[in-house]
């Protein structure tokens, strides 16, 4: 039996999400361009094309605290250099791990 951990599947279902939500608010809330959000979170300017036309992270967040934290972070990401960007992606993921951890208890 394979067993994987958290980090191994985050890499599939939610980095992309995390991406997607963080390449739409540095457009939406910060007046980035494509080019822009995608030098800020190291990706191509392709792939943030895909992420807000919805071809690609096609699930959607819509819970408004994780909203609130993905705002936090893309303010930090705008200020920052690429490693706040990689420090804001693990933190929103946590994030996300914990509350699915707490839904589970209830």
């Amino acid at each position: 039996m394979t067993i994987k951990i958290k980090c191994e599947e985050s890499v599939w279902y939610i980095l992309p999400l995390i991406r997607k939500e963080f390449a739409k608010s540095l457009i939406k809330d910060h007046g980035l361009t494509q080019r822009k959000a995608a030098e800020k979170l190291g990706i191509t300017e392709a792939a943030v094309s895909q992420y807000i036309s919805k071809k690609r992270g096609d699930l959607k967040i819509s819970d408004s605290s994780i909203q609130k934290e993905i705002k936090v972070s893309t303010k930090r990401i705008v200020k920052g250099d690429v490693e706040v960007m990689k420090i804001e992606i693990c933190r929103v993921c946590r994030f996300l791990q914990l509350k699915e951890i707490q839904e589970k208890k209830q």
